[in-house]
């Protein structure tokens, strides 16, 4: 019900940590990627609502090793997917669960990560076969709430809070069975400069490192 897209689960596993550049242009984010790779980073997301996604996405394919794994946010359709795909992504993050999506997704050959945020959106997403899921928005399922989920949902199912996480928040949902994180503007807002998501990014990794002082997946 969860297939393992190993490359995913592998770049999880080095740093369960996803960068969300929304708002980022093409003419900068080689340098922002090459900082969030430089301070470990292994997950790099361009939202598809920022100025020449695809562009970037290109951008970041060519010039990040192999192992940083580079993929898009805010999919909404099938053809998105697609583009995505063309346009060298690896990675399909939803807002939402469209199986129609999900399936799109894995038909391009892409991991999928669907945002949920019932146990109901959960289990279809996964039968429709999302490789990891987004639990969104974080701000509205405390870690309580993931603490249940994991009653039922077991590991692997990888489940991912994003939306409102920051270096001092992790901790409490990594003890509530958090396999990682998707992070927003507290490591990249529009016009952040490669130093300051760098330092960003630091805070992030040991605060991650701290946290998860083994594998989180």
């Amino acid at each position: 019900m969860n297939p393992t897209h190993t490359p995913l689960i592998q770049a999880l596993q080095q740093c369960g940590l996803i960068a969300i550049l929304r708002g980022v242009q093409p003419h900068e984010v080689v340098a922002i990627g090459h900082a969030l790779y430089d301070a470990g980073f292994r997950a790099i997301e361009v939202p598809l609502n920022s100025p020449e996604p695809l562009a970037s996405i290109r951008a970041l394919r060519d010039a990040l090793p192999a192992d940083c794994l580079v993929g898009a946010g805010t999919v909404l359709t099938p053809q998105a997917c697609a583009d995505v795909a063309a346009a060298g992504g690896q990675v399909i993050v939803m807002p939402h669960s469209d199986p129609t999506v999900i399936r799109a997704a894995k038909a391009a050959g892409l991991a999928c990560a669907p945002g949920v945020a019932t146990l109901t959106e959960a289990f279809a997403a996964l039968a429709a076969g999302a490789d990891v899921l987004k639990l969104f928005p974080a701000e509205a399922l405390a870690p309580a709430v993931l603490k249940a989920w994991r009653a039922v949902l077991r590991p692997p199912v990888a489940l991912l809070p994003v939306g409102g996480i920051t270096p001092d928040n992790l901790a409490p949902y990594a003890a509530a069975g958090a396999s990682g994180f998707g992070l927003g503007s507290a490591l990249y807002r529009p016009g952040d400069s490669a130093e300051q998501v760098a330092r960003n990014a630091a805070a992030f990794v040991q605060a991650w490192r701290h946290t998860y002082p083994t594998s989180a997946v």
